[in-house]
C-alpha cells in the first residue's frame, strides 16, 4: 500500500532544474492491505488506513539537510504529544539491493550525518535498510514501557529509475533526483491507538474531546449551564452540557469516567457565575472566580502548541 506512484506522477508533469530542489509534496492517503483476521489488532493492524505520507525530491548532495529537517519534525511532534522515550534506528543496506553502491554509501553517510547533528541517540540496524534505500526508524516507548516503530525516514533511488525520473543539473546534463519518503506519524490510525493507550485516556488538555462538562443541578439551571458555555466557547474551550434527566452523582461519576478534565455542577451557587467550583481530574475540588477559571483553563490549553 503506497501513494508514491501519484507524486511521482505529478513529479513528471514538467522537466525540473537542479535549481527545483528540493521540492516536496504531502498528503493524508488512504490506503489497504489486506491483512488475516488473525493479524488484525484494534487500531494498531487494520485492512485501510490513513497514511500521513510525504515525498521529498531532492539532489544527493540535498539528502543530509533534508533529514535533518524531517528528523527535527518528526521529534519535535512527538515530544507536543508528550512522547518522551525514543529508541531511533539506521537500517542499513540489505544484502538484495538495488542501486549502485557509491549511492548507497553517500545515502547511508548523510543519514548517519544527520542524526549525530541532531545530538540524538540511535543503534545501527545492519542489513534492514529497505531494498531501495536505507532509513531511520523512530520508535516511541508508551507508558506501560512497550515499544511502537511510529515515524520512518526512507531514502529511495529504486522508485526514480523505476519510473525514469530526472532533472537537468548545473551541467545542463539530465540526473537521477532522489526521494525520500517520510511518514511523521506513520499509520494515522495506529498513532490513534498508541496515544489512547499511552494517555490511559486521560488525555492532556488542549487535546481532550471534551475539556469541560457543564453539569445542571434542575431544569431552572441550564440557562445558566448555557451562558457559562457561551462564555467557555469564546476561548476556544470544548465544553459540554449534561442536562439529562438523571442524579447529579450518577452524571458526575459518567464525567470522571470518561477522564473529562473539568467538571463543574451548576446550581443555585452559580447562578450570577461569579464564582464556580471546579472538579480537576484527579478529585481535587477547587472553588474558584469563573474568570480565573478561564484563565486557567486557557494556559493549561496552550500546553500544546496544535491545539
Amino acid at each position: 500500500p503506497m501513494n508514491c506512484p501519484f507524486h511521482i506522477v505529478l513529479y513528471k508533469r514538467k522537466m525540473w532544474s537542479y535549481r527545483d530542489f528540493p521540492f516536496r509534496w504531502a498528503e493524508l492517503g488512504t490506503v489497504y492491505r489486506y491483512e488475516k483476521s488473525g493479524a488484525l489488532n484494534g487500531l494498531k493492524r487494520v485492512r485501510g488506513f490513513t497514511q500521513d505520507d510525504a515525498h521529498l525530491f531532492c539532489r544527493i548532495d540535498q539528502i543530509q539537510q533534508e533529514i535533518e529537517t524531517v528528523l527535527a519534525f518528526s521529534m519535535k511532534i512527538l515530544n507536543n504529544f508528550e512522547f518522551k522515550d525514543f529508541k531511533i534506528f539506521l537500517s542499513t543496506r540489505p544484502k538484495k539491493y538495488v542501486g549502485e553502491l557509491s549511492v548507497w554509501d553517500s545515502a547511508e553517510a548523510a543519514l548517519e550525518k544527520a542524526l549525530k547533528a541532531s545530538g540524538v541517540a540511535y543503534e545501527i540496524n545492519p542489513e534492514d535498510g529497505a531494498f531501495y534505500g536505507p532509513k531511520i526508524d523512530i520508535n516511541v516507548t508508551d507508558s506501560i514501557g512497550r515499544d511502537w516503530q511510529l515515524s520512518t525516514i526512507q531514502v529511495d533511488f529504486n522508485l526514480p529509475e523505476r519510473f525514469n525520473l530526472s532533472y537537468v543539473g548545473s551541467d545542463g546534463q539530465e540526473h537521477r533526483p532522489i526521494m525520500i519518503h517520510r511518514a511523521l506519524l506513520g499509520s494515522i490510525e495506529r498513532f490513534f491507538g498508541v496515544l489512547i493507550e499511552h494517555f490511559k485516556g486521560a488525555f492532556p488538555i488542549w487535546l481532550s474531546p471534551v475539556q469541560v462538562s457543564l453539569i445542571p443541578v434542575a431544569d431552572r439551571h441550564i440557562d445558566i449551564a448555557r451562558k457559562c458555555a457561551s462564555l467557555l466557547r469564546e476561548k476556544s474551550i470544548r465544553v459540554e452540557i449534561d442536562g439529562r434527566n438523571e442524579k447529579i452523582g450518577y452524571k458526575v461519576r459518567e464525567q470522571v469516567l470518561a477522564k473529562v478534565p473539568y467538571v463543574i455542577v451548576i446550581g443555585d451557587n452559580e447562578l450570577e457565575l461569579e464564582t464556580v467550583t471546579v472538579r480537576m481530574r484527579g478529585g481535587e475540588q477547587r472553588e474558584m472566580p469563573l474568570d480565573d477559571f478561564l484563565q486557567l483553563v486557557d494556559d493549561d490549553n496552550r500546553g500544546g502548541e496544535y491545539y
